[in-house]
């Protein structure tokens, strides 16, 4: 049988659920929402640990999660990390991020148009399931460019265009090729790209030069 829309949703982990105000996921409270995000059979899929060892982070890079939900990956960045943002329009998920969190991870309480993040602030940005749900990307595309250090990354991970086994409707995805479109015109290249998640597609990009 094939899932509702809602659960599909429920899938997309925690980045997807915090991010915007038109989330698309049914009245269920805080409590639930965390065992969702943070179920331990998303492991299987989303590959955490894996993930955050990729970027290859220095001891005093600042990293921002943005869509950070319960901190599913902001935890384990901040083991990386000199200081983790957590960033997310949800103050009740991040609640969660903040219950017994490394003491270098601080949640921001953001807007669905603005990450509120401080200029040149972080040296990368780090985004899983949340690009499709916001609207105007070319404008946060902007104030992402402006919170980011010299030779800062902006990552981003999201499912691919076709059928997976989880994952959000293909109407609601974004394609590998137009997330890179979309930031080649706000000034980045991708630099890098990695053959690690089963449904996901895993980008780096950094400042294109001029």
């Amino acid at each position: 049988m094939r899932p509702s829309r809602w659960l599909w949703v429920l899938m997309l982990g925690a980045a997807a659920f915090g991010q915007t105000a038109q989330q698309h996921h049914p009245p269920r409270s805080a409590e639930e929402y965390a065992r969702v995000l943070n179920d331990p059979q998303r492991d299987l899929w989303q590959l955490p640990d894996q993930v955050v060892e990729a970027l290859r982070l220095k001891p005093g890079d600042v990293v921002a999660d943005i869509g950070a939900g319960t901190g599913y990956f902001s935890r384990r960045l901040a083991r990386r990390a000199a200081k983790v943002y957590a960033v997310d329009i949800d103050p009740k998920l991040l609640e969660y991020a903040r219950r017994d969190a490394p003491a270098n991870l601080e949640t921001v309480l953001a807007t669905p148009d603005d990450p509120k993040l401080a200029a040149r602030s972080v040296d990368l940005i780090f985004i899983c399931d949340v690009l499709h749900h916001i609207e105007n990307r070319a404008a946060y595309y902007a104030k992402l460019e402006r919170a980011l250090k010299p030779g800062g990354r902006i990552v981003n991970i999201d499912f691919f265009k076709k059928p997976t086994p989880m994952g959000p409707p293909l109407e609601m995805r974004l394609s590998e090729e137009q997330v890179i479109g979309e930031l080649a015109a706000a000034g980045f290249r991708k630099a890098a790209s990695y053959d690690l998640l089963p449904y996901q597609y895993y980008l780096v990009f950094e400042r294109a030069k001029r």
